[in-house]
């Protein structure tokens, strides 16, 4: 308890105010009884060291020691009420809507109190995610402070996305991470912190979602079936534009413009036929310096310099599929027929008129498109948008409307970044290996070592403490886990595991706390190191984290960490000049599992993804010298139990299986290679690509 030593404080800085004062006046009495006479200055001139002058001169250097003291204990005073009557001045209020639930529902408990009713005890609040997570009761208006809107969705820094957006942008930035594993061509091994070019973390928008929905993960299902496109207009982000055209108006215009070019680019990954056309102008007006190149690096993204090109366009295509429907219904003419849905989003500025889009808004024709105006559209309709993306018509404002995404410039760029980098252009075929042949059922290939089978490095025995973060993150002590209640605790020993130099509040805040307003994050890293370090001491006595000069650091002289055993076998196994096979079969043996296995914070995977490539690495390098076909194959197999969606490792395998003649277990390897592929959603493998790659087979994007 704080409150005991707080009194005992208080106590003694009030002795410390009153007793001088009584004791001085108690022995000596007032400091100051009148101005001294021509005569006792005469006096004391003549004998300045008498007894009553020493007398005096002690009694005013104790008055003034007095006067220094209450000073100072005034100045602090102040400054605490100064700052108690500014946190009270942003305290926030409730609205005159949250005072009368209050109050209803404080009447319906009185109202209920003489009944006698169990109630299970309340459950912890969660703590505040990186990106907030709306819930129900919140009425706040966000900001750059990550307050949280009312509807259900996520925030961050930068805006607001509906929870279906969310989990598109989650699922493209995990696509990033399957397609940088698929791409990954094995080198020799090299030394712990690796710097490749395509580990470099994603965004922080991006990171910031992947936070929230980490924090509140969607209920399990099935995947749900992309929804159907409405016959009356285009629904993009759960918002239904009108097949007329709509111009967006208000302090949410731009924002929600970009919102709209996020979630049409996003739906595309359900509706590839689904094209977005924007004009240089729109798009420079909503990404500004960034525009030109995303311009060019976006899938589906079509820019053009004017309206009237892209209707132009528009129907020249449209006359090219209305052809081709009319000689399919001739072929098919007992067939059902299906309207065509519309088939394209057209951004533009404010200042096109209806003759430039003429034949890209036509309201009753099948293959219309629907057309977003950033400003005032005298041909349809007008929609004033707030910056929190609620909608209104401005011919109904009584009426509300959908709430559209709202992004902000940074936000924006950075989500489209993460669209361009998971739909990236088609993969050159790795070069290994021949076309074998597959005219027989396939046959079941060799068995594969899981990777759960490779056995754990010893740790060092005179260690109290060891802490294992390759599979699940444990803490033990004296080989018991230690309970970790908070899950940010955990991070942050995983976090300081994978820098054993250590970091500082910065970095562990930013890691564990992406898009949060930084002046509320070190109270709360404080408050979760302490518990830590306070558990830890209680359970062995032991100070695990060091801190000093605001970086925290594990105490390497009191754990053993199965992550540095590994960093170090990498190390060996990148400097060693003999025996070097061993070396390289220490990597594999000390590696047992993904880094933190089955958590999704954002800040793991180029940290995960670089210690499966030094893995992968060994794997390569001592098949390259196996002895034999058979163990190059055995090493090989072990690779893609670590990584089952590298091609590389696939098309270095099947070389291994044509040359031992198992034909029909490289064309099983390649199947299961290409269903994985496409259950991923990373693409699937053209067999009409010739001998080029995968058993005669190229790998192409979706």
């Amino acid at each position: 308890m704080r409150w005991p030593r707080r009194l005992m404080s208080l106590l003694f800085v009030l002795a410390l105010l009153a007793g001088p004062p009584m004791v001085l006046l108690s022995l000596v009495g007032p400091p100051v009884r009148g101005w001294p006479t021509a005569e006792q200055l005469r006096v004391w001139v003549e004998q300045p060291l008498t007894e009553q002058t020493l007398t005096i001169a002690l009694t005013i250097t104790a008055w003034l020691v007095w006067l220094v003291l209450a000073y100072t204990v005034t100045i602090r005073v102040l400054t605490r009420l100064r700052a108690t009557v500014a946190w009270l001045r942003h305290l926030p209020l409730p609205t005159p809507l949250q005072a009368t639930a209050t109050g209803m529902a404080g009447a319906a408990v009185l109202g209920i109190s003489a009944n006698a009713v169990t109630a299970s005890p309340p459950q912890p609040p969660h703590p505040v995610p990186a990106g907030s997570f709306d819930g129900d009761g919140d009425t706040h208006v966000p900001g750059d402070d990550g307050m949280a809107f009312p509807d259900d969705g996520i925030v961050v820094s930068g805006g607001w996305l509906p929870r279906d957006v969310a989990e598109q942008v989650n699922a493209a930035a995990a696509l990033v991470w399957l397609r940088r594993r698929r791409d990954y061509r094995p080198r020799p091994p090299a030394q712990p912190g690796r710097k490749d070019e395509d580990l470099a973390p994603l965004p922080a928008t991006a990171a910031a979602v992947q936070a929230a929905l980490a924090e509140h993960p969607s209920p399990a299902a099935a995947d749900p079936a992309p929804a159907e496109q409405p016959a009356g207009g285009l629904l993009t982000g759960g918002v239904t534009l009108p097949a007329a055209g709509v111009g967006l108006t208000g302090p949410g215009a731009l924002p929600a413009g970009r919102g709209l070019l996020v979630t049409t680019l996003l739906a595309r990954q359900h509706h590839p036929t689904l094209p977005l056309v924007i004009t240089r102008t729109a798009l420079t007006m909503l990404l500004g310096a960034a525009a030109e190149t995303l311009g060019r690096r976006l899938p589906g993204l079509e820019v053009v310099e004017s309206a009237a090109e892209a209707a132009r366009n528009s129907q020249r295509s449209t006359a090219g599929r209305a052809g081709g429907a009319r000689d399919d219904t001739e072929r098919h003419s007992n067939g059902p027929t299906n309207p065509m849905q519309p088939i394209t989003t057209l951004i533009v500025e404010s200042a096109v008129t209806a003759a430039d889009v003429q034949g890209m808004t036509l309201p009753n024709a099948a293959d219309a498109g629907s057309m977003v105006v950033l400003g005032r559209w005298p041909d349809g309709q007008t929609w004033q948008v707030d910056p929190e993306g609620h909608t209104h018509d401005t011919q109904r404002p009584e009426q509300p409307g959908p709430r559209m995404c709202v992004l902000n410039a940074v936000a924006a760029t950075d989500l489209l970044i993460v669209i361009a980098h998971a739909d990236p252009p088609p993969l050159e075929p790795p070069s290994h290996g021949p076309s074998p042949g597959h005219t027989a059922p396939p046959r079941q290939m060799p068995r594969q070592t899981a990777r759960q089978q490779l056995p754990p490095r010893p740790t060092v025995a005179n260690r109290r403490l060891e802490l294992r973060v390759l599979g699940e993150p444990t803490l033990l002590i004296d080989g018991e886990p230690l309970n970790i209640r908070r899950g940010a605790a955990v991070q942050v020993l995983v976090l300081l595991a994978t820098h054993p130099d250590g970091a500082d509040t910065r970095q562990l805040t930013d890691a564990i706390w992406p898009s949060q307003p930084r002046r509320s994050l070190s109270g709360r890293l404080y408050t979760t190191l302490s518990e830590l370090r306070g558990s830890i001491r209680t359970a062995c006595g032991l100070n695990l984290i060091d801190h000093a000069d605001d970086r925290y650091r594990l105490n390497p002289s009191q754990i053993d960490v199965d992550l540095w055993r590994l960093y170090a076998a990498a190390q060996h196994a990148a400097t060693a000049v003999t025996d070097i096979t061993s070396a390289r079969q220490a990597v594999i043996d000390t590696y047992t599992g993904d880094l933190a296995a089955g958590r999704t914070w954002p800040w793991l995977d180029p940290i995960r993804e670089s210690i499966r490539r030094h893995i992968i690495d060994a794997y390569v390098a001592l098949a390259a010298a196996a002895s034999g076909p058979h163990h190059a194959l055995d090493l090989l197999q072990g690779a893609i139990c670590i990584d089952p969606y590298n091609a590389d490792l696939h098309a270095r395998a099947m070389k291994s299986l044509a040359a031992l003649g198992e034909q029909d277990a490289a064309a099983e390897l390649h199947e299961g290679f290409t269903r994985r592929l496409m259950e991923a959603g990373l693409g699937h493998v053209d067999m009409r690509a010739g001998d080029a790659g995968l058993n005669g087979a190229a790998v192409t994007s979706s």
